[in-house]
């Protein structure tokens, strides 16, 4: 069984939109380098010219 880590140590990012810091999710361990925005809400949010 793999030893599971602390929060802290794992990777983080801040986010394009509001700027804010968030860590590195399972969910994203694929695609971890195209992560850009915390949340859906954030994606949502993103500014006309990043849309294209």
């Amino acid at each position: 069984m793999a030893k599971m880590q602390k929060k802290a140590d794992l990777p983080s990012k801040t986010c394009a939109v509001c700027h804010r810091p968030f860590v590195w999710r399972k969910k994203w361990a694929k695609v971890w380098d195209e992560v850009k925005y915390c949340s859906d809400k954030c994606r949502g949010e993103r500014p006309p010219s990043a849309r294209a």
